[in-house]
């Protein structure tokens, strides 16, 4: 039998330690254990948060990336919790999206990977993306273009042409994930950037870079004078 977090000292439960010291005071597995509520007759809600981070690899953005079943799978986690820290683990993207400096004029690779990591970075699945700018480099508009599986995803080039005109764009930026984490360019990444860096040149669209997301991590085409 463990000890319940009712018999912990106030200052060491998570609830009152946050309304006390604040949400940064606490540890990620204390964060969980909030939204866990109660754990087992032998864990604690704060060990089943510890159980949660480890299969996860103690990396919050691989625990965002586990399903419900997944969540679900850790003895002590039923459907209800899985639920609550899927929904809170999805504001949290949601938090970072609404951050992403969309409006902007992009100035940098970094500033297109602030846009479309929160949407990319934790998908298990591979996405293409376009991001459609006017003569000052300002976002028009963004659009998946297409979705595939895990080690790819099929791009018409005609459709990405067809959607920069209907825009009335002067430039482009193509965006796609890395769901192993590798974020180096494969063969067909650069071979699709070159059909779309031709096609838009004679529409007079300027492929201005091709970004990869891994995770946290990102590769420019741009930038490694790829294009």
């Amino acid at each position: 039998m463990g000890i319940k977090i009712t018999e912990w000292a106030p200052s060491d439960r998570p609830r009152e330690k946050l309304i006390e010291k604040g949400a940064a005071a606490l540890s990620d597995a204390e964060l969980l254990a909030i939204l866990i509520s109660s754990g087992t007759k032998s864990k604690s809600a704060v060990d089943l948060g510890r159980e949660l981070l480890a299969l996860a690899g103690n990396n919050l953005n691989s625990l965002g990336r586990l399903g419900i079943p997944e969540l679900k799978a850790l003895q002590g986690i039923g459907e209800a919790k899985a639920v609550t820290i899927a929904a809170a683990l999805e504001l949290g993207r949601r938090r970072k999206l609404a951050e992403a400096p969309e409006n902007g004029q992009i100035k940098s690779s970094a500033d297109v990977f602030n846009i479309f990591q929160p949407l990319l970075a934790d998908l298990t699945h591979e996405e293409f993306w376009i991001l459609f700018l006017n003569r000052s480099n300002k976002p028009i508009n963004r659009m998946k273009i297409s979705q595939g599986g895990i080690s790819g995803t099929v791009t018409d080039v005609r459709i990405i042409m067809k959607k920069a005109v209907e825009n009335l764009a002067s430039g482009l930026i193509v965006c796609h994930n890395h769901p192993s984490g590798n974020n180096n360019p494969s063969e067909s990444d650069i071979q699709i950037t070159q059909k779309i860096r031709e096609a838009g040149a004679l529409l007079d669209v300027q492929l201005l870079d091709h970004i990869i997301i891994a995770g946290s991590a990102y590769y420019s085409f741009a930038d490694n004078g790829l294009i």
